[in-house]
């Protein structure tokens, strides 16, 4: 099977990469660099260095190529998408395009979340533009001579990601014994995904007759609190969590960008109904729970000094967040 990857270095396609390697399957990646310091690219892809917005240049270089399927990690609105199926055109039978799981309704109105649930967020642009491609795609696929797979991962992380709020800020404050905010009460459930057990999902459904012109969310069935995932890294990174929880509505109050992720998204309780791709796919299983993976998180934090960023400005914002509420609620 001939593969191109539409990018191919993020955190989840770079494991996706690495399994399709091990697989022996053929694998192209068209993106700007054929070089990723935190994830290299594994002997054996073979790299077409251009700029994928640039159709002239992208089509020059892919016009002797034609592939058996297409993987999109990188299009976030629907002309961009339009760019890549003119580009493709009569190139490949399966498109497959990363959507989101942000995409389906916030709040859910009920749990767990299934493929047929309806696509509706009001709160995160992020995530309406993600319908919007998922619709452009449904209904121009076939234009094309394309067949299309929908794939919408939900908190997928790799060894570079802190799932919460402020990332190694969050962390820092731990280390120095200073409290961290947890969006709401800390109880609404959540779902983390490693993006090796993510990466058996998908690539089970490249070439994969079950998969076509249909959609498929990838996620862990571990359901997670946010006071546990905060106590999880916590615990990972050798320290205590002090946690102060605070109203969503509240924090995005003081950064517009937090706060849509949060209302967003991760405010409310998120699981899903993995069914459709365990019957698609037999052999996807998620293996790697949180409290083992953070630990491959909290390793790499420790070994790479010069991640261990800290945002002053944001940090500042905390503080200001934690010592504005507690006066405002009388804590």
């Amino acid at each position: 099977m001939k593969i191109l990857f539409i990018g191919g270095t993020g955190i989840i396609s770079s494991a996706c990469t690495d399994l399709i390697m091990k697989r022996g399957l053929e694998l192209y990646h068209v993106n700007r660099s054929k070089s990723n310091e935190v994830r290299p690219v594994p002997d054996g892809v073979k790299t077409i260095i251009a700029d994928v917005r640039n159709f002239e240049q992208t089509e020059k270089l892919l016009r002797e190529y034609q592939f058996d399927v297409v993987v999109d990690w990188i299009s976030f609105v629907p002309e961009q998408l339009e760019n890549n199926f003119r580009l493709l055109k009569d190139k490949t039978s399966q498109y497959v395009f990363i959507s989101s799981a942000s995409a389906y309704q916030t709040p859910p109105k009920s749990l767990p979340v299934t493929e047929k649930t309806p696509l509706d967020n009001p709160f995160w642009q992020y995530s309406r533009d993600k319908i919007d491609c998922e619709r452009y795609l449904v209904s121009e696929a076939i234009k094309y001579g394309m067949k299309y797979t929908i794939v919408r991962p939900s908190h997928t992380y790799d060894k570079t990601v802190l799932p919460i709020t402020g990332g190694y800020t969050a962390v820092n404050r731990m280390l120095e014994g200073k409290p961290v905010i947890v969006h709401g009460d800390g109880t609404s459930v959540w779902t983390l995904t490693n993006h090796r057990d993510f990466a058996v999902g998908l690539v089970g459904l490249l070439g994969n007759k079950k998969a076509m012109n249909e959609a498929f969310h990838i996620t862990s069935d571990e359901w997670l609190t946010w006071n546990q995932i905060y106590e999880y890294i916590a615990g990972a990174f050798g320290t205590e969590a002090n946690l102060v929880h605070v109203p969503s509505s509240v924090i995005a109050g003081y950064d517009k960008e937090i706060g849509d992720g949060l209302l967003g998204d991760k405010a409310h309780s998120m699981i899903f109904d993995n069914s459709k791709i365990k019957y698609a796919v037999p052999e996807f299983k998620c293996v790697i729970p949180y409290e083992l993976g953070v630990r491959e998180v909290a390793n790499w934090y420790k070994t790479n000094k010069d991640r261990q960023v800290v945002d002053p400005a944001l940090d500042k914002i905390f503080d200001t967040i934690i010592l504005d509420f507690s006066t405002l609620s009388g804590s």
